[in-house]
């Protein structure tokens, strides 16, 4: 009991912390609080002035293992959009995790590291294993075999904006046309599935 409300007390100071104006006290404990709240308790102001989608992304993983006599297998891309998509589209009461994590863990790397995917700070390292984690989790929980590296590609497709009224048309500009991202292979911990 003294340690869940020590831990909630030291959490909800955090938190404040973070989202306070800058201060001597956040300033001195920068590291400190940066390594609790990213990337599970980041706070923003999304919730009162979303900022919507432009573009529709599909990302897939797929995995690589080396066998024992050296042959390597490349597994066919998983997508990891459409798993998320399948779990949230029947369900009345959809948790946030679920809608929400694939996606913002790939706008946090977009941040972090720009168009030649390295890292250039420890948060963009932690980024990185955060989406490479989740990729592989769920992989693994959908696929059989056993997989020590895994790769991403992002296929974005911008979202056409409506036309203005008078414009000739069916009343969407036509799309600009897809852009597709492929990660590097990253080395995971040895997973089996099945």
């Amino acid at each position: 009991m003294v340690l869940c409300l020590a831990t909630a007390l030291v959490h909800v100071l955090l938190v404040f912390l973070e989202v306070a104006p800058p201060n001597p006290i956040s300033r001195q404990y920068s590291r400190q609080v940066n390594a609790w709240i990213f990337p599970l308790f980041e706070q923003n102001w999304r919730l009162f002035a979303p900022d919507p989608e432009s573009v529709n992304r599909q990302i897939s993983a797929r995995t690589m293992h080396t066998a024992p006599n050296g042959t390597v297998q490349v597994s066919g891309w998983f997508d990891l959009t459409a798993d998320d998509t399948a779990a949230v589209r029947h369900d009345p009461f959809p948790s946030h995790t679920a809608q929400n994590m694939l996606r913002r863990a790939w706008t946090s790397y977009l941040e972090t590291h720009g168009g030649d995917d390295q890292p250039r700070s420890q948060r963009a390292v932690m980024i990185q294993q955060y989406l490479r984690n989740i990729a592989a989790d769920r992989v693994a929980a959908h696929r059989h075999g056993v997989f020590e590296s895994i790769q991403l590609r992002v296929i974005t497709l911008p979202i056409a904006a409506p036309t203005t009224a008078g414009e000739p048309g069916p009343g969407v500009a036509a799309p600009k046309r897809a852009d597709t991202r492929y990660l590097p292979w990253w080395k995971v911990a040895p997973h089996a599935t099945g």
